[in-house]
């Protein structure tokens, strides 16, 4: 595996854990300022994100399996 190809699915794996944990962190700690509610919505949105990176990272890997 060459060194760009390494970067390159280290940059995917990155961002495939980063987008849902801000999307649903900032977006549950968005609905509970709102809802005026203190953690419930933040610490749904995290376990969102934690299962949706999950998902996220066992098919990038299955599919890095598949190819080589």
């Amino acid at each position: 595996m060459g060194l760009f190809l390494s970067l390159r699915l280290a940059w995917n794996l990155g961002f495939i854990i980063a987008i849902p944990v801000a999307v649903f962190g900032f977006g549950g700690a968005y609905m509970d300022r709102i809802w005026g509610t203190t953690p419930i919505f933040i610490i749904t949105g995290f376990v969102m994100a934690v299962i949706l990176s999950g998902v996220g990272v066992y098919r990038k890997v299955r599919e890095i399996s598949d190819v080589s």
